[in-house]
């Protein structure tokens, strides 16, 4: 019985955002425009929605939940901590975004530094979103496994298809909306979860009692080194998320997109804390369980149906909106940075829309096919997060707050922060246990750095001369 209502509300929720999807993208989607950045009218509490879910997907219930599993509260806090003091920074650089209104970062990049760096910065951001959006189809695989039994490889598929599906339909209208719908629904779904958890635990005593006591350190086990290789990715990545700063342009005005990150920090932290608690509660309830299931067994198992229903209709609503948005970034830089850019004959734009969709169905075979290389998702997480936050987020701030920033500087710091994270991932297999992030974000502000100060450019910051802010 627990299976069947589970199997119809996950299956519900799915057919209703297939819905959205075409109505969006019969209504919404005229030109190229409308399919990258929603016509630039999104307003704030649209913004607020699809910046969480956007964010919080299968790295946070599935990803973020096997750490906690593994390494217990206290270190998760410092895990997480990340994309809260991320988005404080946000805050101050959101409304430059939109005013810039491109569709990429390295078309952000080239105002300042030259399309050699777009066309560089280009490349390691598509290898790290495809990367993300590989274990978001995992992720759906593991709740459709959880909810109906099929296998995760097939549930992958599935999770796969429509993700790009939604994508390749509606393109951000599709994505904002339905984000903001699986954010108020993964908010109420914790909210009514966690305190039946706690009572299923034995409350704060009952954990204090029955998890064990190292993963009741501050560091759950691990040492310096190594949690602090879990923390930064997620900073970084954060910083210089291409996402993020889609959305902002895609606000219907700089102080829409400026608002927007208050109402993001708010409930990026609410569901960190809820996250928390329920994989914790996880460790005492369900002790041997594989970790990447946690929020998600606790959700099938450990609830009522209906409540547990909706968490689970909740937790795949993300993943699949999280999938479609790092999908859907990823075409724009293989259409805009990658062929547009450098074709002498660029696509036209009654035929750029089309294009734009082919693109992103071939992206999202590729992340497929990706995914079956990585044992779980909280590795294909930090190879991706580091690969972004070591190759790209350094450049993306100096060219906003760092006036003697070359184009020599910047391209140097891409190439080694990308590179160095593919040699400490693929070539070395991570000595010592350490993240690669390590090894290769000293490396990267290194050479933006030295390089710098050893070329000469134009020094100009993008908020103060490229464009006009008052």
């Amino acid at each position: 019985m627990a299976n069947s209502i589970h199997i119809t509300v996950v299956a519900l929720y799915l057919v209703f955002m297939i819905i959205m999807g075409m109505y969006y993208a019969k209504k919404e989607v005229k030109t190229s425009e409308d399919f990258m950045v929603a016509g630039r009218r999104l307003p704030s509490l649209v913004l607020i929605g699809t910046l969480l879910a956007t964010w919080v997907g299968s790295g946070t219930v599935v990803g973020g939940a096997s750490f906690i599993y593994q390494y217990g509260p206290f270190a998760a806090l410092i895990y997480f901590a990340g994309a809260p003091l991320g988005i404080i920074v946000l805050y101050f650089i959101a409304d430059k975004a939109r005013v810039l209104a491109k569709y990429t970062i390295p078309e952000m990049l080239e105002l300042r530094f030259g399309k050699k760096t777009r066309l560089i910065s280009a490349v390691f951001i598509l290898l790290a979103y495809v990367g993300i959006t590989s274990y978001q189809f995992i992720g759906g695989g593991y709740v459709l496994n959880i909810t109906t039994g099929m296998p995760v490889e097939v549930g992958t598929m599935i999770t796969a298809f429509i993700v790009i599906f939604l994508a390749t339909t509606g393109g951000l209208f599709s994505v904002a909306y339905t984000d903001f719908l699986s954010s108020f629904l993964i908010v109420f779904g914790f909210l009514i979860g966690v305190p039946l958890a706690l009572y299923l635990a034995g409350g704060f005593e009952g954990l204090a009692q029955n998890i064990p006591e190292q993963k009741l350190t501050w560091n759950g086990g691990l040492t310096t080194a190594q949690i602090l290789g879990f923390f930064l990715p997620t900073f970084l990545l954060i910083l210089g998320d291409q996402n993020m700063y889609q959305r902002f342009s895609a606000a219907k005005d700089p102080q829409s997109a400026k608002k927007s990150t208050i109402g993001f920090f708010l409930g990026d932290v609410l569901i960190v804390i809820l996250s928390i608690t329920l994989a914790t509660c996880s460790i005492v309830l369900f002790p041997n369980i594989a970790p990447d299931t946690a929020i998600l067994e606790l959700a099938a198992k450990g609830f009522p149906n209906v409540m547990g229903s909706l968490i689970l209709a909740a937790c795949v609503a993300f993943i699949i909106t999280t999938g479609n948005s790092y999908l859907l970034s990823s075409a724009g830089n293989l259409v805009y940075d990658l062929i547009n850019s450098f074709k002498k004959d660029s696509v036209p734009e009654e035929k750029l829309l089309g294009f734009n969709r082919i693109v992103v169905i071939i992206l999202g075979i590729l992340a497929y096919a990706m995914g079956q290389f990585f044992p779980s998702v909280l590795s294909i997480q930090m190879y991706s997060y580091t690969m972004y936050g070591a190759a790209i987020t350094p450049t993306i701030l100096a060219s906003f707050l760092w006036k003697r920033a070359t184009t020599a500087g910047a391209i140097s710091s891409i190439i080694t922060g990308g590179l160095a994270t593919l040699i400490w991932e693929l070539v070395l297999g991570k000595p010592m246990g350490w993240n690669s992030i390590l090894f290769s974000l000293p490396l990267s502000i290194i050479a933006l750095i030295v390089i710098s100060l050893f070329t000469i450019n134009k020094p100009q910051a993008l908020d103060q001369n490229t464009i006009s802010i008052k």
